[in-house]
C-alpha cells in the first residue's frame, strides 16, 4: 500500500492543484476584484500629539484620497461604512517646529488591498500652545437720546483667557466688545460677543477666547429738566357719512421736552397735545405735520412738529338687487334657448357710499352659451357691476336651467 501511494503521490498532488485552480477561477469569476478610488476623502486621525503643542496653519492636511483593490461584493460594505477605513498620522515624539509625516492607513478586512494614498506624506507645523489673560475693551457707539447721559458700565467678567498657538496669541493686541447705545433712553443689560483683535483692529482667528461673550450693564440716566412725554393727537369733526375713523397715530409717538424750571416739567401730565386736526367730511386717509402745544417756559427738543397719520375707511354694507334679467351671449347661430328662471336676484357687498350711489342698471347678468350644442344645462350666471370695490356675495338662484334646441324661438329678454 505504501509503495502504491509513493508511486502515485505526484498524480494526487497534481489533481489537487488543478482542483484548487478551478475553484479559485470560479470564485474570482463570480466575485472579481475591482480597483477604485474610495468615493469619499478619508479624514486623518492625529495620535500621540504632545498636549503642550498645537497644529497650526490652515494648510495642514486633514484628509486623504485612497485607492483600493477589493472583491466586487466587498465594495458595498466599504461604501456603507460597515468595513472601517482609517488614515492615521502618529505625532509621537515630535517637538515644536516643521515636520514631514507619513500617513498610515488601515482597513477592517484582509480582503482589501491598499493601492495608493494621496498624499502619502505632507509637511505640518507644531507650535507651543500658550495661555494669556487680557482685560476686555468696551467700545460704545452712538449717543443716548436727547437729555440722557450714560453711566459707568459693568462687565462680567472683566478678564478673559486666550488659548492658542504662540504665533497667533502674540499677535493679539486687545479683546473688544462693541455696544450700540444710539438713542438709548433706558438702562441696558445685554450679552455681547468678544473679538480678539491685533493692533490694526483685524480679528485673529484660530484662537480660543473663554468666555466668548461678556455680560454688560450700562445705566442710562435722564438729566434734570428733561422729560419724555407721549403725543396725544387732538381731532375735531367727523368723517363723511358712510365713512369711519380706523386709526390715529403720531410719529414719533414720544417727544422730549426741556425747561430750566424742573418744577414745570414735573407738574406736566404724561403727555403733550397736538394742534387740532379737522376730520370733517373726510373720505380718505390723512397725513399732516402738526405742532405740539406746550406751556410757557417749556421747549420741544428736536423736530418741532410731529407727523400725524389718520386712517379713514368706507363703512361696509350689503345691498339686495332683485329681478335682474339674464342676458344670453355666445349662442351658436341656428340654435334656440329657453331659460328658467329668466331673472335672478343678486346680493352685493362693499363700501356704503358706493352701494348707495349704485343704479339698478349698473348691475347686469350674463349667461355664456359659447360652444354649447342642443341639450339641457344648469349654468352659473356671471354678474357685471359698474361700481368699484363691490363684491358679489350671492346669486339667487345660483344656477339657471338652459334648454337649447334646434327649433323654436329664443326666450325674450324680460
Amino acid at each position: 500500500m505504501l509503495r502504491w501511494l509513493a508511486k502515485n503521490i505526484q498524480t494526487f498532488l497534481l489533481a489537487f492543484v488543478l482542483a484548487l485552480a478551478v475553484w479559485i477561477t470560479a470564485v474570482t469569476a463570480a466575485n472579481p476584484d475591482e480597483t477604485q478610488v474610495f468615493p469619499r476623502p478619508v479624514p486623518i486621525e492625529f495620535i500621540g500629539q504632545d498636549p503642550g503643542l498645537i497644529l497650526t496653519g490652515d494648510a495642514v492636511q486633514r484628509e486623504v484620497e485612497i485607492t483600493l483593490r477589493a472583491p466586487h461584493l466587498i465594495w458595498q460594505s466599504l461604501r456603507s461604512g460597515e468595513i472601517p477605513i482609517k488614515a492615521i498620522v502618529d505625532l509621537s515624539g515630535l517637538g515644536s517646529g516643521k515636520h514631514v509625516v507619513i500617513v498610515k492607513t488601515q482597513v477592517g478586512t484582509q480582503l482589501v488591498r491598499i493601492i495608493s494614498v494621496n498624499p502619502q506624506t505632507f509637511e505640518l507645523t507644531l507650535e507651543a500652545q500658550v495661555t494669556r489673560s487680557l482685560t476686555i475693551n468696551l467700545e460704545l457707539t452712538g449717543n443716548p437720546g436727547i437729555g440722557y447721559l450714560k453711566g459707568n458700565p459693568t462687565l462680567l467678567p472683566e478678564v478673559v483667557v486666550i488659548t492658542g498657538a504662540d504665533s497667533l496669541v502674540s499677535q493679539i493686541d486687545h479683546i473688544q466688545a462693541t455696544l450700540d447705545i444710539n438713542n438709548a433712553r433706558q438702562n441696558i443689560t445685554t450679552s455681547i460677543p468678544l473679538h480678539a483683535l491685533d493692533v490694526k483692529g483685524i480679528e485673529i482667528s484660530g484662537v480660543t477666547v473663554l468666555p466668548n461673550v461678556v455680560q454688560i450693564s450700562l445705566p442710562i440716566v435722564q438729566q434734570g429738566g428733561y422729560r419724555d412725554l407721549a403725543v396725544k393727537v387732538m381731532t375735531v369733526g367727523n368723517p363723511a357719512s358712510g365713512y369711519s375713523l380706523t386709526s390715529v397715530a403720531a410719529f414719533p409717538p414720544i417727544v422730549t421736552v426741556y425747561s430750566a424750571n424742573s418744577d414745570i416739567i414735573d407738574s406736566m401730565p404724561g403727555f403733550v397735545e397736538t394742534s387740532s386736526l379737522d376730520l370733517s367730511n373726510a373720505k380718505a386717509d390723512i397725513e399732516k405735520h402738526l405742532a405740539i402745544t406746550l406751556p410757557p417756559g417749556v421747549t420741544l427738543l428736536g423736530e418741532q412738529t410731529v407727523t400725524v397719520k389718520v386712517g379713514i375707511t368706507p363703512l361696509v354694507g350689503t345691498r339686495f338687487v332683485t329681478y335682474r334679467p339674464v342676458e344670453l351671449i355666445g349662442l351658436t347661430e341656428g340654435l334656440f334657448a329657453h331659460l328658467s328662471p329668466q331673472t335672478v336676484d343678486v346680493i352685493l357687498s362693499g363700501p356704503l357710499p358706493v352701494l348707495d350711489s349704485l343704479a339698478i342698471s349698473d348691475v347686469s347678468v350674463q349667461l355664456d352659451l359659447t360652444g354649447l350644442t342642443a341639450g339641457t344645462y344648469q349654468l352659473k350666471p356671471r354678474v357685471l357691476i359698474t361700481g368699484e370695490n363691490l363684491t358679489v356675495e350671492s346669486i339667487l338662484p345660483g344656477t339657471v336651467e338652459v334648454i337649447i334646441t334646434t327649433t323654436g324661438t329664443i326666450t325674450p329678454t324680460p
